[in-house]
């Protein structure tokens, strides 16, 4: 094409102007590409749906997620519907994405690694297989307990990749190359007793003289009226911080105020669900070595249900064992080395919270990003105001 003859032959035409139509069309395209890169490589909003992390993050606080504190990990299912998650809106079993394309797992830099005690959100390391008419639930905790037949019989169940797995939001405790135990209740990190949030909950036995607690009072400093349980007219279960429990110390009514703790020493919902070798409980638990990249650990009859699902899941090898012998990928072993780093993850509301203690590590991979902001809030039928713009540590 000559362009002097081009601009000969277009001289003194009008240029053609865009229907509304197409106007609105081309700047609807231009904000779904721009919220799209925002939402992937910079900050996506977030809203707490559980009560697992109070009072540090209370159910219906609106949140910010930076994706740039850890880097900005790059969509391993990148055929989906904009501004969806695993499934489209109005619908119960219809996917938002398509598998047709899969890219493996990478993450651009960001502006440091997950650190201990960071408030993080990432895809739930069991959502890989779903029971959808119960997704509030592991798939592998409804099987544990209810049978494979039983549990395909009386749902859809279906298969999510990575990046489509249910998002969930938990305190790092513990980062690879750790060693983690919780005694009574009480987290230590390699021996050393780990910071308790100074809004985190945690159950308590309340004994009184024998009248109940004032319901009026405790909702006015924040407790729920409704205690997690009554076991007669002076003994009671509730939800409580820390400082909510050395005030009620001082209550006239009030004779004792000590931490629950579970007692039972088989509980086959503990991960590593092996109550043959690992007597653990959501407060008596580990000790329990966190892994990292590049590290090799001995397997043994006795370690493997630690490290199993890491090897064949997680890392997608093929494990086996045959009279004794491991072997991975066909080829016999009695170590193996991580190929990514994995995490120990926790509610702060640490009796209510279905966490790493129930199904274990998560890898990088599920690492979508760090908790930065709460910029909404709403409860008991208002905007809690006191809650807007404050950052989350």
């Amino acid at each position: 094409m000559n362009p002097a003859f081009w601009r000969r032959n277009n001289e003194g035409q009008p240029k053609k102007k865009k229907s509304a139509v197409r106007e609105w069309f081309d700047a609807a395209i231009f904000a779904i590409i721009a919220a799209t890169l925002i939402r992937t490589f910079i900050f996506e909003a977030y809203t707490i749906p559980t009560p697992s992390m109070e009072k540090t993050l209370l159910v219906n606080d609106f949140l910010f997620v930076s994706k740039i504190s850890y880097g900005p990990r790059i969509p391993m299912t990148p055929l989906a519907v904009p501004f969806t998650h695993h499934t489209l809106p109005f619908t119960k079993y219809s996917k938002a994405y398509s598998e047709a394309v899969q890219w493996k797992y990478r993450r651009l830099p960001g502006f440091s690694d997950v650190e201990r005690y960071d408030v993080v959100v990432f895809n739930f390391p069991e959502g890989d297989t779903v029971a959808l008419e119960q997704q509030e639930q592991s798939y592998y905790q409804l099987v544990r307990f209810y049978g494979r037949d039983n549990v395909w019989e009386q749902n859809h169940v279906t298969a999510r990749p990575v990046d489509k797995r249910e998002n969930y939001i938990k305190r790092c405790m513990a980062i690879p190359g750790d060693t983690l135990s919780i005694k009574e209740g009480v987290v230590y990190v390699n021996g050393a007793q780990a910071p308790i949030p100074q809004e985190s909950e945690r159950r308590y036995w309340v004994k009184t003289t024998g009248d109940p607690l004032n319901p009026v009072r405790l909702d006015e400093l924040d407790i729920d009226p409704n205690p997690a349980g009554v076991f007669d007219s002076a003994l009671f279960r509730y939800d409580l911080t820390p400082g909510m429990a050395d005030l009620l110390k001082t209550w006239p009514v009030v004779k004792e105020v000590r931490p629950f703790v579970r007692t039972a020493t088989q509980e086959i919902q503990v991960f590593p669900h092996d109550t043959a070798n690992y007597k653990w409980t959501e407060h008596n638990f580990g000790p329990l070595y966190i892994p990292k990249k590049g590290a090799t650990v001995q397997l043994s009859s006795t370690n493997i249900s630690i490290y199993d699902r890491i090897i064949s899941v997680y890392e997608g090898n093929k494990l086996e064992e045959k009279n004794g012998q491991f072997y991975i990928n066909g080829k016999p072993s009695s170590t193996y080395t991580f190929k990514m780093n994995y995490y120990w993850m926790m509610g702060d509301n640490r009796d209510n919270s279905l966490d790493s203690r129930f199904w274990g590590f998560v890898p990088e991979d599920h690492v979508v990003g760090k908790a930065w902001l709460i910029w909404m809030s709403y409860g008991h039928g208002s905007i809690r105001w006191n809650r807007l713009f404050r950052t989350i540590r």
